[in-house]
């Protein structure tokens, strides 16, 4: 004679089922939204002013630069994965938007100057975006960085109107620039 299963393991299957499936679920809706704008406290307010050396040594450079229109910040390095899949669509960008008054300034975050312009060679360098380095961290902190690949935007009046963690792509981007050249915020 065959044992059935009892009351309780039955309700204790179609418990983890349920919960497995709205698991998959939220995860694959996160997975599937791609880059987006997300909270900050800096949102709104006035963008750290600071100067950062660059990347090669050849001197240095402004945040934020006070001859773009729009300023893109983007916290990067040569272990983030991430940072490899979006570096192409940073540039498509730093191109689009060429003669628009843009700046984007791609900042290495805790690495080795040498790792950072190894990958740098490696995946593709434009001389329309300014590549700095972060003694101490210093950027990162006034920026609130949690982790990477993070984007910041400031707009003309000095002010952070919008960020995106993960990794980023040229229509998001570029969306979000158009806005703050229409408007001066993004949506």
């Amino acid at each position: 004679m065959k044992r059935r299963p009892g009351r309780a393991a039955v309700v204790l299957a179609v418990v983890v089922a349920v919960t497995t499936a709205v698991f998959a679920g939220v995860f694959a809706t996160r997975l599937s939204q791609g880059s987006q704008l997300s909270d900050s406290p800096l949102v709104g307010a006035p963008s750290p002013v600071m100067t950062l050396p660059l990347l090669d040594g050849s001197g240095e450079t402004e945040i934020p630069d006070p001859a773009a229109q729009v300023t893109v910040i983007n916290f990067f390095a040569s272990w983030c994965l991430e940072c490899r899949v979006e570096h192409p669509d940073l540039l498509a960008v730093a191109e689009a938007f060429l003669d628009s008054g843009v700046r984007l300034v791609q900042i290495s975050y805790q690495d080795r100057p040498e790792d950072s312009i190894a990958f740098l060679n490696e995946l593709g360098i434009s001389p329309l975006v300014r590549y700095a380095s972060d003694p101490d961290s210093r950027a990162a902190i006034a920026f609130g960085v949690f982790g990477i690949p993070e984007t910041y935007f400031i707009g003309p009046d000095g002010v952070v109107t919008g960020r995106i963690i993960g990794p980023s792509d040229s229509l998001s981007l570029g969306r979000q620039i158009d806005l703050i050249l229409g408007s001066g915020r993004p949506e």
